[in-house]
């Protein structure tokens, strides 16, 4: 009986575990504001940061680009997609019914060790608001609504949403900068938290659905925050009152 023997044994199962934690370092690279949209990945930069070769960081910008992360140029390499601002609105309803099925179906199922995990990173959250650490608070956030898909044991829904969060990396850090903005979506956490507690699924759902559609209207006001300031006269410009005929 004939052997096959694998291309590479010594490389393929290193290489393939380094692929995972690139694509992770990349998300958050995003998420930080690190890498914004229209940024080129320096493959050999972030090769050399993490101490490997440039393969697994080629594989990881791959898969970045499948679900809607990168987009690659023809001998240009791998650029930080970017979203319009409809696109970014679309998700953001997507989301809102995603997780509103996620809250109503883990409501009743919700075991109390995924209920104190979720306790623990709202303390976690609310630390990250007293320093401030906008990026931190990001992380912990994401994981928050992550737990709450998982424990919907929904495997479709499941699947679906990284596929929704990897491309609100581009965008949706912009919301928590506004004054006030974690401390509030933590309070929307506490009371989402509370309804799971009761395995009051309606109330659940609600609020998860309250708590995207916030996110949303944080995200607006920051588009109508960079117009306002695009349009308001600087210091020597005639428009500005102290320039004015008197």
């Amino acid at each position: 009986m004939l052997r096959r023997s694998p291309a590479n044994p010594a490389r393929t199962p290193r290489t393939a575990s380094f692929v995972p934690v690139i694509q992770r370092e990349i998300e958050r690279m995003i998420g930080a504001g690190e890498l914004t949209g229209g940024t080129r990945i320096n493959e050999s930069s972030l090769a050399l940061k993490l101490g490997i070769s440039r393969g697994p960081v080629r594989e990881a910008c791959r898969a970045l680009e499948q679900i809607g992360l990168l987009r690659s140029e023809l001998n240009r390499g791998f650029f930080v997609r970017e979203v319009s601002t409809k696109e970014a609105l679309d998700l953001y309803d997507i989301r809102a019914g995603l997780f509103g099925t996620a809250g109503r179906l883990a409501a009743s199922i919700i075991p109390t060790t995924q209920l104190r995990a979720l306790e623990e990173l709202i303390r976690q959250m609310e630390a990250a608001i007293d320093v401030p650490d906008i990026a931190a608070f990001y992380t912990l956030n994401n994981e928050f609504h992550r737990q709450v898909v998982v424990a919907s044991d929904n495997a479709k829904l499941i699947e679906l949403y990284p596929l929704l969060e990897a491309e609100l990396h581009l965008f949706r850090r912009r919301g928590l900068v506004l004054p006030g903005s974690m401390r509030t979506s933590n309070d929307e956490h506490k009371a989402i938290l509370d309804a799971l507690s009761q395995s009051d699924g309606t109330a659940a759902a609600r609020l998860l659905e309250r708590h995207i559609l916030a996110g949303k209207a944080r995200f607006l006001r920051t588009l109508e925050d960079e117009t306002a300031t695009d349009a308001r006269p600087g210091p020597l410009d005639p428009r500005n009152s102290r320039f004015k005929d008197r």
